[in-house]
C-alpha cells in the first residue's frame, strides 16, 4: 500500500508541475485538495459517524499537517526539481525512523536510507538551488513527520474516514489561496479535468492507502518505507519528463530500496503470531 501510494503521488507530481503554467502552485494545490475532499466526502459519508470530543483535536491536527504539507511541497516543486524537493521532504519520515528505533538493525536500515539520500541530493551545487525552495521543502518535511504521528493516532479509530475529514480541513487551508492567486483560471475545462485527475492520483488514492497502511505498520517502519519516495520520483521524472539518471543516482536508488525492503522484512519477522 505504501509503495503504491508513492507511485501515484510521484507520477502525479510530474503532471501537477505541468499545471503550474496555467494556475500556479497555489492554484494547483488548492484545486486538487478541494476536489479530493469533495470526492472523499461523497464516497465515505463520514458525517454519519460523528467525531467524539476526544478524537476531534487529533483530526484537526492531522488535517492541518496534511494541508500544510501539500501547500509547502508544491511551492518547493515550483522552485526546485521534483527529485530534490522530495529528497529533502522525505527527511521528515526518516526522523520518525530514528525516533522509533529500538534495535541496532533499525539504525542500519536508517543509515542505508540516509546514505542513499546523500548520494541522490546534489549537495555540491548548493548555490544553484533556490533557498526559498529549500525552505519550503524543509517545512514540508516537518509537516510530513507530524502527519505520520497524528495520522497514526486517528487511523486506529477512524480508518479511511479520517482521510475524508483531514482533506476537508486541508481544503479550508488551500482553497482560499487558490481562488486568490488563480481566480477564474480554475474554471477552465482543461484545468478542472486535470485537477480531477490529480485529486484522484495524488490525494484520494495515496491518502486512502497510507491510512490503511498506518493501521498495519509501526510508525518507524512506515517512515522508512517512505524513504523510497526519492527513487520513485527519479523514475517518474525519467519516464514522464525525460530526466536521465546518473550512475551515482542509481547507487542512491539501490541504497534506499535496500533500506526499505530490509525494514519491511524485519518488521514482518518481528510480528507476533
Amino acid at each position: 500500500m505504501v509503495i503504491a501510494s508513492m507511485i501515484a503521488q510521484n507520477f502525479g507530481a510530474t503532471l501537477a508541475k505541468q499545471m503550474f503554467a496555467a494556475v500556479g502552485a497555489f492554484g494547483t494545490t488548492g484545486l486538487r485538495v478541494f476536489l479530493a475532499a469533495a470526492i472523499l466526502m461523497a464516497l465515505r459519508t463520514p458525517w454519519r459517524r460523528p467525531l467524539s470530543g476526544r478524537i476531534l483535536p487529533w483530526v484537526l491536527l492531522y488535517g492541518c499537517m496534511l494541508g500544510l504539507m501539500n501547500l509547502l511541497i508544491y511551492q518547493a516543486f515550483a522552485r526546485l526539481p521534483i527529485g530534490i524537493a522530495i529528497g529533502i521532504e522525505v527527511l521528515g519520515p526518516l526522523s520518525i525512523v530514528l525516533a522509533g528505533s529500538r534495535r541496532l538493525l533499525d539504525l542500519v536500515w536508517f543509515a542505508a536510507a540516509v546514505a542513499g539520500l546523500m548520494l541522490l541530493l546534489p549537495l555540491r551545487v548548493g548555490t544553484g538551488l533556490d533557498p526559498v525552495g529549500l525552505a519550503f521543502a524543509a517545512g514540508a518535511a516537518t509537516c510530513w513527520a507530524l502527519y505520520i504521528v497524528f495520522g497514526k493516532r486517528v487511523a486506529t479509530q477512524l480508518g479511511v474516514d479520517a482521510v475524508a475529514w483531514g482533506m476537508v480541513i486541508a481544503a479550508c487551508i488551500n482553497a482560499p489561496l487558490a481562488v486568490t492567486f488563480a481566480g477564474r483560471a480554475l474554471l477552465d475545462t482543461w484545468v478542472l479535468l486535470t485537477g480531477l485527475g490529480l485529486a484522484l492520483l495524488t490525494s484520494v488514492l495515496p491518502c486512502t492507502l497510507e491510512m490503511e497502511a498506518m493501521r498495519r505498520l509501526p510508525s518507524h517502519v512506515f517512515g522508512i518505507l517512505l524513504s523510497a519516495a526519492p527513487a520513485i520520483a527519479a523514475l517518474a521524472g525519467f519516464l514522464v519528463l525525460g530526466e536521465k539518471l546518473t550512475g551515482m543516482q542509481w547507487l542512491a536508488i539501490v541504497s534506499i530500496v535496500a533500506a526499505s525492503c530490509g525494514s519491511a522484512i524485519c518488521a514482518a519477522r518481528l510480528r507476533p503470531a
